[in-house]
């Protein structure tokens, strides 16, 4: 996959992770497949980025791959009507919040 398809899944998925999270607490029936979409999504994209030789790089990597799982276990307690879905969803976003401030310095 190439940088800009890559970053147009990127930005789709996360406009779709926000309206499914937000429309949530509304109680639409479509928000956790909004959620679940997004999640997919974003977490394809972290699995695509070329690998890279340096290690704090792919340590950073991982992170965002793993920042990606929680997202869906989030989407799975979403589905299942639980609020546990926030723990998750908070966890997956300060992992990519870090893993985003400590790319930019790597760079």
């Amino acid at each position: 996959m190439n940088q800009q398809t890559r970053t147009f899944l990127f930005v789709i998925s996360g406009a779709m992770v926000l309206v499914g999270a937000v429309m949530y607490t509304s109680y639409w029936e479509y928000a956790p497949y909004f959620f679940a979409v997004g999640s997919a999504g974003i977490t394809v994209c972290y699995m695509t980025v070329p690998r890279e030789s340096h290690f704090r790089l792919r340590r950073l990597n991982r992170m965002n791959v793993f920042a990606g799982i929680l997202m869906i276990t989030a989407s799975v307690f979403m589905f299942m009507l639980r609020n546990e879905w926030v723990v998750f969803l908070l966890i997956a976003a300060l992992l990519q919040l870090y893993a985003s401030s400590v790319w930019r310095r790597e760079k």
